[in-house]
C-alpha cells in the first residue's frame, strides 16, 4: 500500500485531503517519461510553444477562483492575496510565451577569411524544480513558463504543504495542449526527489527555490553530475528609513513589503533601521496601521493576515518575539500568538530592537517588524549588509544623492528604493552571497534554459 501525504488547513487544523506519496521508484520514472518526452518536445518550434504557453494562461485565468480558493485552504493566506498569487503566475506565463521567440544566436565576424562563425541556442534538456510553499503557483510558473517556452521538459516537485493548486495549475497544461511528459509533478520527501534529481544523469538542470541549508545541500548532489543550477534561497532583508523619507510612503510601503503572506516571503523586511530623527514618528504611524490590519482565516472576507503554516513556523516566530521582549524590546502592536486552532500571529512592531536579539541576525518568517534606529547613514547600510545575505532590501528616501549611497551600497540582488513591491516577471530577480546563484525573470530567466554553441565552419 502506498504512502500518502496529509494536506493540511494552517487556519483551521483541518486535514484538506491526502494524497498519494511518490517513491523514489516513481520519481525516476516520471525523469524517464520526461527525458524521452523531450526528444520531440526540444524539435517543436518557437511559435508553436508559445502558443501553447499562451492557452494554458487562458485556461489558469478561467479557473483563477478554484486555484485561488486551493492556495488559501493549504497555504492560509487571504484569497484576495491568492487570486493575485494566480495572476502573477500568469504574468510569468503570458512574458515567457513572447521571451522563447526571442532565444537568438548571433553571427560573429570571422578571423580568418575562409572561416564563419554561428551561435546557436538549444534547450538544456530535462529540468527538475523544488518549489515553496509560501508562493505555490507562482515560484512554480517562474520555472516551468522559460523552461517550457525553452524547449525544455520540467517536472516539479510542490511542498508537501501546498501540492494542491500546484497540481490543478499543472494539470491544466495538459488541458492546453502539452504533450504527455512536457509538464509534470511529484509528489515525494524533499529528501528523495532532491537526491533523485541531483543524481540523475537525465536531469540536465536542477533549480530550487528554498531554504540557504537546503540549497547547499542540493549543490553538493548536484556537483556528482556538474548539474546546472539556479538557486534561489534565504534573505534577511534590511528596510532603511532615511531622515528625509516621506513617511505615508515609507509606513505604506513597509506594511507592503513585511505582512504580505504574513511576513512568510523570503524577500519581506526583516530588520527596519530608522533615522532617530524620525524614528518616535515612524514608529507610532507605522504601529498605528499595523493595528487595523484584520487577523484570520484567509476565506473570510476582508481578512489581511492569515496563519502561519505550521507550528513550526508559529513556534520560531514566538520565540524571536520573546527573545526580544527580554532583551527590552518594547511591542507597539501586536506580540500574541493564538494556536488553539490554526497557528496565528498578531501583526507585531517591537521598538528599541538591539543587535543581540535573535530577531535582528535570523530570519524571522512572520508577521514581525523590529525596529533600530540609526544616526549615520554608512552605519545603517554597514548594518544592512552584515548578514550572510544579499536576496532583496528596501530603503526610502527623498534624496537622489543618499538613494545612490543606498543603491550601490547594500549588497542586495534587488532593491527597493521607497517600492515595498520590486517584483515583476520582467524583472531579473534573485540574491548575492548565500541567497542564491542565478537570476529568475526577465531576459536573463531564460537564459539558464538554454545551452550554447559555437560552430567553426570552414568555407
Amino acid at each position: 500500500m502506498s504512502e500518502e501525504i496529509a494536506v493540511m488547513n494552517p487556519a483551521t487544523g483541518e486535514e484538506i485531503r491526502s494524497i498519494k506519496k511518490d517513491s523514489r521508484e516513481d520519481i525516476e520514472a516520471k525523469i524517464e517519461t520526461a527525458h524521452q518526452a523531450f526528444k520531440k518536445y526540444k524539435k517543436k518550434n518557437a511559435h508553436d510553444r508559445s502558443a501553447l504557453l499562451n492557452e494554458w494562461a487562458k485556461r489558469i485565468r478561467e479557473n483563477k477562483d478554484e486555484i485561488a480558493e486551493l492556495i488559501t485552504k493549504e497555504n492560509g493566506k487571504p484569497l484576495a492575496e491568492s487570486l493575485g498569487e494566480v495572476e502573477y503566475a500568469c504574468s510569468y506565463i503570458d512574458y515567457y510565451a513572447e521571451e522563447g521567440k526571442r532565444a537568438y544566436g548571433r553571427t560573429i565576424p570571422p578571423h580568418e577569411d575562409d572561416v564563419r562563425l554561428v551561435v546557436t541556442k538549444q534547450p538544456i534538456g530535462v529540468v527538475a524544480a523544488i518549489t515553496p510553499w509560501n508562493f505555490p503557483v507562482a515560484m512554480m510558473a517562474r520555472k516551468a513558463a522559460p523552461a517550457v517556452a525553452a524547449g525544455c521538459t520540467f517536472l516539479v516537485k510542490p511542498a508537501r504543504e501546498t501540492p494542491l493548486s500546484a497540481m490543478r495549475f499543472l494539470d491544466l497544461a495538459k488541458d492546453a495542449g502539452f504533450e504527455a511528459g512536457v509538464i509534470q509533478y511529484v509528489n515525494a520527501s524533499g529528501k528523495d526527489a532532491g537526491e533523485v534529481f541531483s543524481q540523475s544523469d537525465k536531469v540536465m538542470k536542477l533549480t530550487f527555490t528554498g531554504s540557504t541549508a537546503v540549497g547547499k545541500k542540493l549543490m553538493e548532489g548536484a556537483a556528482s553530475t556538474v548539474k546546472n543550477i539556479t538557486m534561489e534561497l534565504g534573505g534577511h532583508a534590511p528596510l532603511v528609513v532615511h531622515k528625509d523619507a516621506d513617511l505615508e510612503t515609507a509606513v505604506d510601503h513597509a506594511i507592503a513589503t513585511k505582512f504580505r503572506n504574513s511576513g512568510q516571503t523570503c524577500v519581506c523586511a526583516n530588520r527596519f533601521y530608522v533615522h532617530e530623527d524620525i524614528a518616535d514618528a515612524f514608529s507610532e504611524r507605522f504601529s498605528e496601521k499595523v493595528k487595523t490590519l484584520k487577523m484570520g482565516n484567509g476565506m473570510d472576507e476582508g481578512v489581511q493576515v492569515g496563519p502561519m503554516i505550521n507550528k513550526d513556523g508559529y513556534d520560531k516566530v514566538m520565540e524571536h518575539i520573546n527573545d526580544a521582549k527580554q532583551k527590552g524590546g518594547t511591542i507597539t502592536a501586536g506580540g500574541k500568538g493564538d494556536h488553539s486552532e490554526g497557528y496565528f500571529i498578531e501583526p507585531t512592531v517591537i521598538t528599541g530592537a538591539t543587535d543581540e536579539m535573535i530577531i535582528m541576525n535570523e530570519e524571522t518568517f512572520g508577521p514581525v517588524a523590529p525596529i533600530q534606529t540609526f544616526s549615520d547613514l554608512d552605519e545603517a547600510i554597514e548594518k544592512a549588509n552584515d548578514t550572510e545575505y544579499g536576496l532583496a532590501a528596501y530603503f526610502f528616501t527623498e534624496s537622489y544623492r543618499d538613494g545612490i549611497r543606498l543603491q550601490e551600497g547594500l549588497n542586495f540582488g534587488v532593491l527597493g528604493w521607497n517600492n515595498g513591491k520590486p517584483s515583476a516577471a520582467h524583472i531579473p530577480f534573485g540574491g548575492l552571497k548565500e541567497s542564491g546563484i542565478g537570476r529568475e525573470g526577465g531576459l536573463e530567466g531564460i537564459e539558464p534554459y538554454l545551452e550554447t554553441k559555437i560552430t567553426s565552419m570552414k568555407i
